[in-house]
């Protein structure tokens, strides 16, 4: 059972004189909602979570929860590179509501594909929600291979899916291929917004994308109407996905979109954590034009 299909938003965690500012994430999220995202992703990398106290994290996910109040899924990333404090984070959020949980692989000290698997599997064996793996080797130095995330999803129950943020699309076609083999019940999620289209056709159930904090509407529409089976609209409104990804990646993943939302006037700071900085003059013009058009 999917925990949702079409557009998830990995929300950005607004800041207000380094405090999180939640009246504008009350305000982006009825954005949201509004233009039919499907599932709310708090605390990931947009999130920066990596810069939040786990007083600050758990607030958040807590007050996203309430906030929410079952209008679509919630989804808390937990993930850390110290299997203990994952386990214990992924309990704590089980405990405030969340529907699911995204689980990044270990970073910095990194792992074994064994390593990954025993990882996944102490998560699992504490708590009952759905898990989602997050395989973002560009970020964190290690790679989810096909036969490992398969392995992962056979012998824990309540690890149903990936988001697959490799940009590796033959790796993704390679799951796609291990599933469909053994007949495994697993959903995929592009974790890239410059290529939901070609995970959609590899079996893909949806995204969890940047892009939809600022075009939430048109990433929902991107995959519902592909799989709807109306391809000329998915294909035009991937291309819209492109072009925003362009300027939303101009520099690391929050600054742009973060400054975005601030040009849109959906929340009241581009402000993010040392060690991302604001974002640069050159890219901000390119960014407005984007908007503007």
């Amino acid at each position: 059972m999917s925990l949702f299909k079409g557009s998830g938003v990995a929300l950005v965690t607004p800041f207000y004189n380094d405090m999180i500012d939640y009246e504008s994430m009350y305000k982006l999220i009825d954005y949201e909602i509004s233009n039919g995202t499907d599932a709310i992703v708090v605390c990931g990398t947009t999130g920066e979570a990596s810069t939040l106290s786990y007083d600050e994290q758990i607030e958040c996910i807590k007050k996203c929860v309430e906030y929410v109040d079952g209008r679509v899924c919630v989804i808390a990333g937990t993930g850390s590179n110290c299997t203990k404090s994952a386990v214990k984070l992924s309990q704590t959020a089980e405990s405030i509501g969340v529907d699911g949980l995204l689980v990044v692989t270990p970073y910095y000290n990194k792992c074994t594909q064994n390593g990954l698997k025993e990882h996944y599997k102490m998560i699992s064996d504490n708590v009952s929600i759905p898990i989602l793996m997050y395989n973002v080797p560009s970020r964190t130095g290690v790679n989810i291979e096909p036969d490992t995330a398969i392995d992962i999803v056979k012998n824990n129950k309540n690890v149903i899916g990936i988001k697959e943020a490799s940009g590796n699309i033959s790796q993704v076609a390679r799951l796609a291929y291990l599933k469909g083999k053994n007949n495994i019940d697993m959903d995929i999620y592009s974790g890239n917004d410059d290529q939901v289209l070609p995970v959609l056709s590899l079996g893909g159930v949806g995204v969890i994308s940047v892009d939809a904090n600022v075009i939430p509407k048109d990433m929902h529409n991107l995959v519902y109407s592909y799989l709807s089976g109306d391809y000329k609209k998915s294909s035009l409104l991937n291309e819209k996905a492109i072009l925003y990804s362009k300027v939303l990646f101009s520099e690391v993943n929050p600054i742009p979109v973060k400054r975005a939302l601030y040009e849109l006037g959906l929340i009241k700071s581009d402000s993010v954590r040392l060690p991302l900085t604001k974002m640069e003059d050159k890219n901000v013009k390119e960014l407005k034009k984007v908007l503007k058009k």
